[in-house]
């Protein structure tokens, strides 16, 4: 079951127009990372979504219903621009958040106590937003997002002002919510966060949506034929090259963790990577073979970077 369902949005700002027919759908219990460079359209989306913004065409669904501020009782959404009172307490805040989306108030005490404790913000209640640091602000943040129990969470940069260590405990939390049945889309430039805590990801440039899918399809699909090999003795290269196997054989820098001979095989086409490896083993021990898959920011940057935008060409699932 779709969760949440975007068809056809389009909007647009006086000449510029920031969503272009964005069609695409979040399954519910995924942890779908939603990416573009700055002035995609990533906001205008999240707007729509939360119905701070009218679309000129198309619609959205959220969990069977369009999309309105009844049926967004069912999202927690942190937006990038922070909305924190200053001169309010942190416990009165976060309250206020929970009851908006029509929260219990007894349930949204408990819940809020059991955030507080998670993110060691214990005994830090009746203080000021203005009092806390930057980093505790964004936990108060984050606490007011989650407090109603939302079954789908949308967080907009939800790193930022983050140290590494919170920023782990942050992981920890979203991975808890998923395995409790939470869907949550993540908007970041973090791409090594994405990488790790995505399943899917949906990735919009100049208001197109170029791609949608698994991170595993995604990267299957952009794969190259470039194998990674660390030996324990060098290699003729001329005997590799004589194989027939490659048609690009070169040496690279050794990672420091791992001593040995480093190389950057190109197989042929067709050519199997067991080929590959048995021809290098008759010339010594292998220590190291992997093909190469690229990185979701290298995937990034190649979309992006075009000129050309085939939108819905490299849709790999709605």
């Amino acid at each position: 079951m779709n969760i949440l369902e975007i068809n056809g949005l389009s909007k647009q700002f006086a000449n510029t127009k920031a969503l272009d027919g964005v069609s695409f759908n979040v399954a519910e219990g995924e942890i779908c990372g939603l990416l573009g460079p700055n002035g995609a359209g990533k906001t205008t989306l999240l707007r729509i979504i939360n119905s701070l913004l009218v679309s000129d065409e198309g619609s959205v669904t959220i969990a069977g219903q369009p999309a309105s501020l009844e049926a967004g009782k069912n999202i927690g959404y942190m937006p990038e621009e922070r909305g924190l009172y200053e001169k309010i307490s942190v416990e009165d805040q976060i309250m206020y958040f929970g009851q908006l989306k029509g929260g219990d108030k007894k349930r949204l005490r408990e819940v809020m106590h059991e955030y507080m404790d998670i993110f060691e913000l214990t005994g830090q209640g009746k203080r000021k937003i203005k009092e806390l640091s930057k980093g505790n602000q964004q936990k108060v943040q984050i606490i007011s997002t989650l407090v109603h129990e939302p079954r789908l969470v949308i967080l907009d940069e939800p790193f930022s002002g983050f140290d590494p260590i919170n920023g782990l405990l942050l992981r920890d939390l979203i991975a808890r919510l998923n395995e409790k049945g939470a869907t949550i889309m993540l908007s970041s430039h973090n791409m090594p966060a994405i990488e790790e805590m995505c399943s899917t990801i949906a990735l919009i440039n100049h208001g197109n949506l170029l791609v949608k899918g698994e991170i595993s399809d995604i990267k299957e699909q952009h794969k190259t034929s470039e194998l990674l090999l660390t030996t324990r003795n060098p290699l003729s290269l001329p005997l590799l090259t004589d194989s027939g196997l490659l048609s690009d054989v070169k040496e690279t820098q050794t990672l420091k963790w791992r001593k040995g001979n480093a190389y950057s095989l190109t197989k042929k086409e067709g050519v199997r990577n067991n080929d590959v490896l048995e021809a290098v083993a008759l010339q010594g021990e292998v220590i190291h073979f992997e093909e190469r898959i690229p990185t979701l920011n290298e995937i990034f940057i190649n979309y992006t970077s075009s000129d050309k935008i085939e939108a819905g060409n490299n849709n790999l699932s709605n």
